[in-house]
């Protein structure tokens, strides 16, 4: 409950910041690269090196692979289609193909299904969608953001993102069954929980009501896909064609029905593609997904 009240605590600041008369709003800038460039290897580099591998483990680590991709083909065929802007496809990409399976998703599997639910809700989350953010995450946004593909500038930008060099090294230490020290522990568990506030912070300076906006209809089209259609998808796939019934596959699908990420919405704000409705994504997304969840827990205690 902690962490939910502390999600809107510290978005209501942001909307409430941004409205005051000489506060430096685009401060956010700044608090983006705070988040992806600090707390998202600190956690790497908690969580991954005490993960335990086997084949089973691939159904939830798929979750955000299959999630992404689904995007990915949707708002492509629907971009071409319609006629849509570029930038309006990779934000659209970005914001429905990733979900939040950390900082909302930790907190609700650990409440439902306990340290069990946990682990399996951080192999959605770390070999999953950190790894999606860090490599297809970051090629959508710089090829939408751009319009000018360079294969070698993507690469370079992918192998020197700091999450995903500290993902490697997270992975090379879980590889030779090192860990740090509990004290240095201490300090990366520390430095990635300030993720939440500022990251919302960052959102809510961001997020705008604006009813007269042209983005609430691309904002309900991608919270339909990342609230109903992805973890409709994946039930399809994991208990119906593939027959899975395990508390383990109950939690890797409630993962996927999990609000936008919040990081995956800076990444695009910071690409430039429609940072309002990047922001309005994470905004309505967080409390709809309140209610979309219940529907979901009880489809499957069906």
């Amino acid at each position: 409950m902690s962490n939910f009240i502390l999600i809107f605590v510290f978005l209501f600041l942001g909307i409430i910041f941004q409205n005051i008369k000489g506060f430096p709003v685009p401060i956010y800038k700044l608090l983006n690269k705070i988040v992806i460039y600090v707390c998202l290897p600190a956690l790497a580099l908690y969580y991954i090196p005490k993960i335990e591998w086997s084949n089973e483990l691939l159904f939830p680590i798929g979750v955000a692979w299959i999630t992404f991709a689904g995007a990915y083909f949707l708002f492509s065929f629907l971009g071409k289609k319609f006629g849509w802007s570029r930038k309006l496809i990779g934000c659209l990409i970005i914001t429905a193909g990733l979900g939040n399976t950390s900082f909302l998703g930790f907190p609700i599997i650990e409440a439902l299904y306990g340290e069990e639910g946990l682990k399996t809700a951080i192999l959605v989350d770390q070999p999953g969608s950190f790894v999606v953010l860090s490599t297809l995450g970051i090629l959508v946004a710089t090829l939408y953001s751009t319009g000018t593909p360079n294969g070698f500038h993507i690469a370079k930008k992918i192998m020197f993102f700091p999450p995903f060099i500290t993902f490697l090294a997270a992975c090379l230490m879980n590889y030779l069954n090192f860990d740090f020290h509990e004290y240095v522990q201490f300090v990366l568990q520390k430095t990635g929980s300030v993720m939440t506030p500022l990251a919302m912070l960052s959102v809510g300076l961001q997020l705008q009501f604006d009813r007269k906006s042209q983005h609430w209809k691309f904002l309900g089209l991608g919270l339909l896909y990342k609230l109903m259609l992805t973890p409709a998808l994946l039930y399809l796939l994991y208990v119906v064609i593939l027959q899975q019934h395990s508390k383990m596959i109950e939690v890797a699908i409630l993962e996927s029905a999990m609000a936008p990420m919040i990081t995956a919405s800076i990444l695009a704000t910071s690409h430039g593609l429609k940072p309002r409705l990047s922001s309005m994504m994470i905004g309505f997304g967080i409390p709809l997904s309140f209610i979309t969840l219940v529907f979901w827990y009880f489809v499957l205690q069906i």
